[in-house]
């Protein structure tokens, strides 16, 4: 099969993202062998498609609070998470791989402690975190369903949506599957007010809030 490249138009203020068409599976492995583990690029492929983006800062700084985020409620909590950032999740036998922009092991922390990660010997993240700044030629949400994963956080134009995984599709929810109680509508917020109070101020009263929801309960 012959592989055909797509590079829509794209501005400076636009992430850059290449499609690649008739990948085969051991090309794509193939591909990420001889790139190795120092690229800046994010992937995802859903058979034979192959998507490669290059985030900009707009796309990262928000992925950063939200994992800032996350750290304080889990903090607060006292209880443990993994988190493994751009992990690479795949899945040979469905021919499908992606990386999110972040994920998190909460619900599942322990089982897969310490351990490199292995689908689908081992749970797919309780939590995954996408930042979408360009459109996606792929469903990507269908190669997470595919993997099994719960829980998706979709931050885009501002706003932050959850999705729960719910027989094969995602749902939108109001509420988060790892943290009920969070007050997620605050998130989005404080991101943006990050830009003019400072990135740790925003952290400092996230957790001022998520006290107190946590004393009120």
């Amino acid at each position: 099969m012959v592989t055909s490249i797509s590079t829509p138009p794209q501005s400076s203020s636009e992430e850059k993202v290449i499609t690649l068409k008739g990948i085969k599976w051991l090309t794509f492995k193939a591909i990420m062998s001889d790139v190795g583990d120092g690229r800046t690029w994010r992937i995802a492929y859903n058979q034979g498609v192959l998507e490669i983006r290059m985030p900009l800062t707009e796309h990262e700084e928000p992925v950063g609070m939200i994992e800032h985020f996350v750290g304080v409620v889990v903090d607060e909590l006292g209880i443990e998470m993994r988190q493994l950032g751009a992990l690479t999740l795949e899945r040979e036998d469905l021919t499908r791989a992606i990386e999110s922009d972040s994920c998190f092991y909460i619900q599942n922390e322990s089982v897969v402690r310490g351990r490199s990660i292995n689908l689908p010997a081992d749970p797919p993240p309780d939590l995954v975190v996408e930042s979408d700044y360009t459109s996606s030629s792929l469903n990507k949400f269908a190669i997470y369903a595919a993997l099994g994963v719960p829980e998706i956080w979709r931050y885009r134009n501002q706003s932050l949506v959850v999705y729960h995984l719910v027989e094969g599709n995602y749902e939108e929810s109001e509420n988060s599957l790892a943290f009920g109680f969070l007050p997620i509508a605050q998130i989005p917020v404080l991101i943006e007010q990050s830009k003019s109070i400072g990135q740790r101020a925003a952290v400092r009263l996230f957790r001022e809030r998520v006290r107190e929801v946590l004393a009120a309960e």
